[in-house]
């Protein structure tokens, strides 16, 4: 363990381990290099989806470039299978699980504590959704892509905070129209806007930008950006039209019959990223 500061020449990527209610939990952390030892680095953590990886994460949604550049540190944990965003959770308790991590990080690392953001993927965008329910006193900001939020799952928003929601419209696994999803109801992209609007006190009217199809693949993208001009808050919607259950600017990690089309047309790490370091946690 490293204790608070830390200074790296070359950038390094690190197999970790934490024991949370007896189960042991793995992540893979990113460091970019570092010479300035006082500097407190932003840190994001990047879920996968169900069935997924750390390393496949790193693959599909590769914030490392973007944190050599601007210095932060890209934390991706391992879901036992799936992240248990609901209420059977078979004993997992992986809200306690990234809690515990955040500390971890922070103690660690060098982490700024004002400057933590969670995004993430299908059942890693699920659970994202749910840390900005139940930790949103620890998170600045969140991006969700191709996910929505639980209804009725014994947890709801609560506390303003800055969100991106990336959604295809012709995504085969999570409709972008919500409804009945694995037994469980889910939210529209539409729906889940609304909600964090009204709990953000945004305006209701967006400013809205279109993203041609200058890739030629066959998508657009729609982007809806809701303010709160008090605050600076805001709520951010991507529509990606004839998108699919995909990370926008990642690989297409399974053919197009299966999860739809992978937009060329919107790099949604840097979309993110340059949406998170807009935002802190207040004091």
């Amino acid at each position: 363990m490293l204790s608070g500061a830390i200074a790296y020449s070359q950038p390094k990527q690190i197999e970790e381990n934490m024991m949370v209610d007896s189960i042991k939990r793995s992540f893979i952390t990113y460091i970019p290099s570092v010479t300035d030892k006082d500097y407190k680095m932003p840190l994001i953590i990047s879920l996968h989806g169900g069935f997924a990886s750390p390393k496949g994460q790193f693959h599909l949604a590769d914030f490392r470039p973007i944190a050599d550049k601007d210095k932060f540190i890209v934390i991706c944990p391992a879901s036992k299978h799936m992240w248990h965003d609901g209420k059977n959770n078979n004993g997992i308790d992986d809200v306690k699980f990234i809690d515990r991590l955040i500390t971890y990080a922070i103690d660690t690392y060098h982490i700024d504590p004002k400057r933590v953001y969670v995004t993430g993927i299908s059942n890693g965008g699920f659970m994202t959704s749910r840390l900005a329910c139940q930790l949103y006193k620890r998170i600045a900001a969140i991006a969700v892509v191709a996910a929505s939020l639980d209804v009725n799952e014994g947890y709801d928003l609560v506390s303003p905070m800055p969100v991106i929601y990336m959604h295809g419209t012709k995504d085969k696994i999570v409709s972008y129209n919500g409804g009945k999803m694995f037994g469980r109801q889910i939210y529209s992209q539409k729906e889940i806007l609304q909600k964090w609007i009204k709990l953000d006190g945004c305006k209701p009217e967006p400013a809205i930008t279109n993203i041609p199809d200058t890739a030629k693949d066959s998508t657009s993208v729609i982007k809806e950006e809701y303010i709160n001009q008090a605050n600076g808050i805001r709520v951010v919607g991507y529509t990606i039209n004839n998108g699919g259950h995909t990370w926008p600017g990642g690989w297409q990690f399974m053919p197009e019959f299966i999860v739809g089309k992978t937009t060329k047309n919107l790099n949604a790490c840097q979309e993110i990223w340059s949406f998170f370091k807009q935002y802190k946690l207040n004091d």
